[in-house]
């Protein structure tokens, strides 16, 4: 496994360029740097200054090469790379609360923000006016939006919110898209139609027996088919298009876990505050997740390489007296991952995923690699 410290400050969110080179962060504040891989090191190639408020979400598309941004300043960004420097478009958002999270769709004809204005703004380019113009998607969320990801198919997209609640609407613009064809989450998909709801911590009958909690992070797999979901109660959700009243959850015993993704079509892995990935293995013919074990290097790796001055600014962050502790954390990340990001191989056949957190690191992990060193370690 690889890790690079960027900064001291924490990593609040991040996006990768198309052939992964270079890599765009918010260092937990207005700005957005873009690192590009010099060797073996990272080099600061530039500085994206437009919010006055926190970043909270970047993405960047691959074939078009633009990046988008939301802040804390109820602000949108589309960033265009002219004559070497990066020239920002805003984006009318038409919001009154922070924006919390922004995704390009897979045509990368159109994005969507969620934001605390209990609403998500779709965000599409008008040719005659030569700007970029919103509808808004309200009805029934009632709180602010954390996460969003997107269908295969560009036109559903998947919404986790603080009213624990997972939710697919329809985010088709006749302007930019032709008819979508029928999908097993629905068949009729006009604007803003909701196709599936559940409770954060799973079931209906889950969440009425005191379950739930907010949504931290949702993802669609590789074919679409299936949506998972991770929620503040420590639980995982996996549901599947065409069976979609009945919802797979499972209690992970961690933390609350921050963010989701899958690997492969029947395993996941999430991260949040136990500093460490986490592999959730789903077995479709079953309807059932199971825990598949802890993601991480040995203890003896974790802490080799690492100087004296940097054990002493782990041990300050943790407020702690003495490294021979209880307490000592001997995972890669020294402290919350707050984003994961597959690298290379898809959702589908994934070979290397990247973590970024509050301890200011990047985090690349191999999967064979992770397969080999861990005993009965088996990702399918």
């Amino acid at each position: 496994m690889a890790y690079y410290s960027f900064l001291l400050e924490p990593i609040s969110c991040h996006a990768w360029n198309k052939d992964r080179t270079q890599i765009a962060l918010c260092p937990n504040n207005h700005d957005v740097h873009i690192y590009k891989k010099d060797g073996a090191k990272w080099t600061k190639i530039h500085e994206l200054k437009e919010h006055n408020g926190q970043v909270t979400g970047i993405d960047w598309a691959p074939d078009s090469n633009r990046i988008v941004t939301c802040g804390a300043d109820r602000n949108a960004y589309v960033w265009t790379l002219k004559d070497g420097a990066w020239k920002p478009t805003l984006v009318i958002l038409r919001i009154n609360r922070a924006a919390r999270c922004v995704k390009w769709s897979p045509k990368e004809n159109k994005f969507a923000v969620g934001s605390g204005s209990r609403l998500i703004s779709i965000c599409y380019f008008e040719q005659e006016n030569d700007w970029w113009v919103c509808k808004h998607i309200k009805k029934p969320i009632r709180s602010t939006i954390l996460s969003l990801d997107w269908h295969p198919n560009n036109i559903l997209l998947a919404a986790g919110s603080c009213d624990f609640k997972c939710r697919v609407f329809s985010a088709y613009i006749k302007e930019v898209e032709e008819k979508p064809g029928p999908t097993p989450w629905g068949n009729k998909m006009p604007f803003g139609e909701m196709l599936f709801e559940s409770g954060g911590s799973g079931a209906a009958s889950e969440a009425s027996a005191g379950g739930g909690g907010w949504v931290h992070s949702v993802c669609f797999s590789h074919s679409g088919n299936r949506l998972a979901w991770t929620s503040h109660d420590s639980t995982v959700s996996v549901a599947e298009g065409g069976k979609a009243s009945t919802v797979s959850s499972l209690s992970s015993e961690t933390l609350p876990l921050l963010c989701v993704t899958f690997i492969t079509e029947n395993s996941l892995v999430a991260a949040g505050h136990d500093c460490f990935p986490v592999l959730f293995v789903f077995d479709g013919a079953k309807g059932s997740l199971k825990y598949g074990g802890k993601l991480d290097i040995p203890k003896q790796a974790a802490q080799k390489g690492i100087s004296a001055r940097e054990r002493f600014q782990n041990l300050d962050r943790r407020a702690s007296e003495s490294q021979n502790t209880d307490k000592d954390l001997n995972t890669l990340h020294k402290n919350s991952i707050s984003q994961i990001s597959v690298l290379e191989g898809g959702r589908n056949q994934c070979t290397k995923f990247c973590t970024t957190g509050m301890d200011g690191g990047m985090g690349i992990w191999d999967v064979k690699t992770l397969e080999s060193a861990m005993k009965d370690l088996k990702i399918v």
